[in-house]
């Protein structure tokens, strides 16, 4: 729902203070002073409503967003204005409005009776400058912003001659900056070396590895323990994520988007890596499944996986929690009746139900409120924690940009709208800033995210060895699966070619892949392809036949 002007922004976290500071209302404050109607003011093009700004022109905004003599803006509509700026204009070209704005004002104190105050005015455009390079350094990563932001620092230090005060706070700024720049690009280019790792989750297999293989339970067999350590990988990742990054859901959108303060590449990695790491995470709970032979052990992975996703949701991470229901609920997993029979499913229906699509999510987002409240009033580390479901996240952003227009039809910017992305991006931020309380095992977290996964076309040739196709549609995927899962069976396929047409045969074909034996087997009639298996001999022992044998190596 959308909120009204009055409860878009509530009062600032603790985690936030920092950048916003103590006032953030959104609403004028008092000792804060009026805009002044200095040269070329475009105050009057701003529209309050219950002494709260919700529609202006492009210019105006801007000029409010510049301090004056008596006037500081409001920090929240600092941070919101800058982080929804970017939908209509690149950072630094609004930098360099500022600084024309600054100059328009430092002359008209300088021409009338208020010359004195020439500093104090100074004092409060590095101020702007300070929060501005806090909450949004990656703005400045553009040489274009660089140089505006130095061309407005050299002009308000003309006014600074006697005793240096606003030069030491631009230097300490300026600092601030690039160690906070340095830092982020050794981050980036950090991650960008791990980024294979990080998107494909490792190795993806097309078939199954050997029954010897370690398994998450050789690994872990706490549903709590990793609960905590998935825990500490959505806050690592998640943490990556800036606002900024986040505004890319609705310039992206934009038609208006045709400039970026970074990158696309570097823009949405952050968005994009946390996005597979759901998928990957969904895809090893499947893995795990499909990949056990026997009832019995499937079983106890399944109910293994649900204790786990029980234990996220008390922590209250619910993107992890979301992304085990996901996995167990694929197709490859969710058609093993005989296995999902001998699972106890009371903790999973519950936990379905809090996952509920119906009227959009309700008890998820039940449950994310009260987590949200939980994690304000919290005494402990643990208890601040919350991590939403990403997916639905951007699915609220993405549905409050589209329902919404940027402008009103007197060509006012919606200010309105605005004002409600920057407050769920807020939000999402301030949980992002907790830091994990739990203790962190480097042997579980690398399982987790180096272990081999399935592709789809694996997870279903698993999923049909334990329980065997039971209708027309799975024995009809069964038997494409089995000519295109693995390079065994391509060269099956070429071996047919070159048999006489009147013979009738079987043909086999073994291979080795990844290390490990394969078993391909056809039935052919006058030359054509009437039957097909694929299997391992270490499963399907039993199985004794003496085809016309071709022995490959792969």
């Amino acid at each position: 729902m959308f909120l009204e002007p009055q409860e878009t922004m509530p009062q600032t976290s603790v985690v936030f203070s920092s950048i916003l500071g103590p006032s953030c209302s959104g609403q004028v404050q008092p000792g804060m002073g009026e805009r002044g109607g200095g040269a070329g003011s475009g105050s009057g093009d701003l529209i309050f409503q219950d002494g709260r700004l919700i529609s202006g022109s492009l210019e105006a905004l801007m000029e409010h967003l510049v301090p004056t003599v008596d006037y500081y803006p409001d920090r929240t509509y600092i941070f919101t204005f800058l982080l929804s700026s970017r939908v209509f204009m690149p950072p630094h070209d609004l930098l360099a409005r500022v600084g024309q704005i600054c100059v328009e004002q430092r002359q008209h104190l300088e021409a009338g009776p208020e010359k004195a105050k020439l500093k104090s005015f100074s004092a409060k455009i590095v101020q702007l400058l300070k929060e501005w390079t806090e909450a949004f350094p990656y703005d400045f990563q553009d040489e274009k912003a660089m140089a505006e932001l130095k061309a407005i620092t050299h002009r308000v230090t003309q006014c600074d001659e006697e005793n240096g005060t606003v030069k030491k706070a631009i230097a300490q700024m300026t600092q601030s900056l690039l160690l906070s720049l340095a830092a982020r690009s050794q981050l980036q280019e950090l991650r960008e070396k791990l980024r294979p790792s990080a998107v494909d989750k490792g190795p993806i297999l097309k078939t199954k590895p050997p029954a010897a293989q370690k398994d998450i339970l050789g690994v872990c067999c706490d549903p709590l323990v990793l609960a905590q350590q998935l825990t500490h990988i959505e806050l690592d990742r998640v943490s990556s994520i800036h606002p900024e990054d986040l505004m890319q859901i609705v310039s992206h959108m934009d038609s208006l988007d045709n400039h970026r303060c970074r990158g696309d590449l570097t823009k949405t990695y952050s968005l994009e890596a946390y996005d597979n790491w759901f998928n990957c995470l969904s895809m090893l709970v499947a893995t795990e499944v499909c990949r056990v032979v026997k009832k019995k052990h499937r079983t106890r992975m399944l109910e293994f996986f649900i204790d786990v996703a029980r234990e996220c949701f008390n922590i209250g991470n619910f993107n992890s929690m979301m992304a085990i229901i996901s996995g167990m609920n694929l197709s490859p997993v969710a058609r093993l009746k005989k296995t999902w029979s001998k699972v106890k499913t009371a903790k999973f229906d519950v936990l379905e139900h809090h996952m509920d699509p119906s009227s959009n999510f309700c008890n998820y987002r039940t449950a994310l409120q009260g987590a949200t409240q939980r994690s304000q009033m919290a005494n402990s580390s643990r208890e601040k924690i919350v991590i939403p479901v990403f997916n639905l996240f951007v699915k609220d952003i993405y549905f409050l940009h589209k329902i919404h227009t940027n402008h009103l039809p007197n060509g006012h910017i919606n200010f309105k709208k605005f004002w409600e992305i920057s407050r769920q991006i807020h939000e999402f931020m301030t949980w992002t800033q907790v830091e994990c309380p739990f203790e962190k095992d480097k042997k579980i977290q690398s399982y987790l995210l180096t272990a081999p996964i399935y592709s789809e076309e694996a997870l279903f040739v698993a999923s049909f060895e334990s329980e065997g196709p039971e209708n027309h549609m799975e024995k009809d995927s069964w038997k494409t699966l089995s000519f295109t899962v693995c390079p065994v069976c391509l060269f099956m396929k070429m071996c047919l070619y070159f048999l006489p047409e009147d013979q009738h045969s079987q043909v086999g074909v073994r291979g080795l892949i990844h290390g490990f034996r394969l078993d391909a087997h056809a039935v052919l009639l006058g030359g054509q392809l009437i039957s097909t298996a694929l299997f391992m001999p270490e499963v399907e022992k039993t199985r004794n036949w003496s085809p016309n044998h071709n022995e490959v190596t792969m």
